[in-house]
């Protein structure tokens, strides 16, 4: 996802490397690497000339100012961070606020319209899983009497989810509506989320029908479902749509399988109407409220922590992770741990959705680099394989055991003796983040390493100066890395002791 984009901003990043002062050349420079992935991402010339030059005003019209460090020290920003904060503040400025629907106050009427194939009946689900995980008793009508099966597609969906779907036979889709708005109300249902059918803007006697539902219910919010891979035509079929009907929102379908994702740039700065709502994926949790924030984080490859942290409550105990999380920060689990963490990661979604939101991740993997669930299922795999007390104590797998365990769990050797070795790194790290104070960030599993440092593309950026979190101390992530280092080999020390005296 947004790999495009991403990619541009990179080796925007790169370009100033080791710059002390911005000036017109070397902005220009870098601001021809971010023009082309725009451009490739699909957004609109016009929309394009004016973020950058925005960008280059507030870079080079701000000073780079100090900021106060612990003990009084000072902290100076690179002029690349400068450059980079200008960028983020614009792409921010460019998506517009975060704006999800409010609570109701009584039976609120949601409508969806698009295009045919935009994913609005999936979308309804979403919706309804998101509201219903609120606390709320949404009710979907399922009013596309249209495209044949559609009715039965939302029946099925709301059986998975546990919503309610009022339907009847008939092609009088206003008449359905009407009586699914009245049946909410009669039943107190919080929301009504309509599904209509799919038709293209410049289809009168469908958009027609449009007028005629809006008549018969007065929906309090109408949203454009809109695919995100149609690219710049997405934002052409938003604004045939806005001249059309009264929108109120928009949201983002497919996003996650955009590696361009002009379409998130670019649709609200065109249409003036706010995205309320993006979806990645087909399963029915794919649905986030759009924060642009989140958004601009990622693009520029600084992950997105609020999200992760999001997604990890949804899947998580609360109470035992913290539990949890005071067993890790003192370097106190097992393998059984790792492997509820690593079944807590799988549940969070697609492993590069996941990784995308760990600040800087992009940088650790070479570009197009394919990131897979299948090393999770390997580990999953080899830690299954072993017996309770190898488990709890890895350190007493030995040669014979370990053959063992690859057999059973169809690995090598070497795939256990690197997963044993990573594990052992792992829980060092995590005993140090510990120590020194990783909050809430270290319950997300794997995110203690990168909280110990490190990380490719970190030098030099201070994310704390450009008020987007903490950076870690290079000197301390040091001395954390060689003591792990420390560890490891004598813990490898203590493994050939106890091969010898058992030969």
């Amino acid at each position: 996802m947004l790999e495009t984009l991403t990619q541009g901003f990179r080796s925007a990043r790169d370009r100033l490397r080791g710059v002390t002062k911005l000036t017109d050349e070397n902005v220009e420079e870098a601001l021809r690497e971010v023009r082309m992935s725009l451009l490739e991402a699909d957004v609109d010339l016009q929309i394009v000339r004016g973020f950058l030059e925005r960008v280059s005003e507030r870079a080079l019209g701000e000073q780079v100012a100090l900021k106060s460090g612990k003990k009084g020290g000072k902290v100076q920003v690179s002029a690349g961070d400068h450059f980079t904060k200008s960028c983020y503040d614009e792409l921010v400025a460019l998506m517009g606020t975060p704006d999800p629907l409010p609570d109701p106050s009584g039976t609120q009427v949601v409508m969806l319209v698009g295009l045919q194939g935009t994913g609005k009946t999936s979308t309804v689900a979403k919706l309804a899983r998101h509201f219903a995980g609120q606390g709320e008793r949404p009710l979907m009508v399922a009013a596309d009497v249209r495209r044949p099966a559609a009715r039965d597609q939302l029946k099925v969906l709301g059986g998975e989810i546990r919503v309610d779907v009022y339907e009847r036979d008939g092609q009088d889709a206003a008449a359905i509506c009407a009586e699914g708005v009245k049946k909410a109300r009669e039943g107190k249902n919080q929301r009504v989320l309509i599904d209509t059918a799919g038709r293209l803007q410049i289809d009168d006697d469908l958009m027609s029908e449009l007028d005629e539902i809006v008549r018969e219910t007065a929906p309090d919010y109408t949203l454009l479902v809109c695919d995100s891979m149609m690219g710049r035509e997405s934002v052409n079929v938003a604004r045939g749509f806005a001249e059309r009907l009264k929108l109120d929102g928009l949201i983002l379908t497919k996003l996650d399988g955009d590696a361009r994702g002009g379409a998130a740039l670019a649709i609200r700065e065109a249409t003036g109407v706010p995205i309320r709502y993006v979806t990645m994926g087909e399963a029915t949790d794919r649905l986030e409220s759009f924060r642009p924030e989140g958004l601009a984080s990622r693009i520029l490859g600084m992950g997105d922590v609020v999200g992760l942290m999001q997604d990890f409550e949804q899947v998580a105990d609360t109470e035992q992770a913290e539990k949890d999380a005071e067993r890790l920060l003192k370097g106190q689990f097992s393998l059984e741990d790792f492997l509820t963490q690593l079944r807590t990661l799988q549940k969070m979604g697609p492993l590069r959705d996941v990784m995308e939101k760990m600040p800087f991740a992009g940088d650790m993997f070479p570009s197009g680099v394919e990131l897979e669930g299948n090393e999770l299922k390997k580990i999953e795999a080899m830690i299954l394989s072993m017996t309770p007390q190898e488990r709890a104590r890895p350190d007493i797998i030995d040669a014979s055991r370990r053959q063992r365990i690859s057999r059973g769990s169809g690995t090598t050797n070497q795939d256990l003796g690197e997963m044993l070795n990573r594990f052992d790194t792992m829980r060092d790290l995590m005993a140090q983040v510990g120590q020194g104070g990783g909050g809430k960030l270290s319950r997300i599993p794997g995110l203690g390493k990168m909280l110990g440092g490190g990380m490719p593309g970190m030098e030099g950026l201070d994310p704390s100066a450009l008020g987007m979190g903490a950076a870690p101390n290079r000197a301390a992530a040091r001395a954390m890395r060689l003591d792990a280092k420390r560890k490891q080999r004598k813990q490898k020390k203590k493994h050939k002791r106890r091969g010898g005296r058992r030969k």
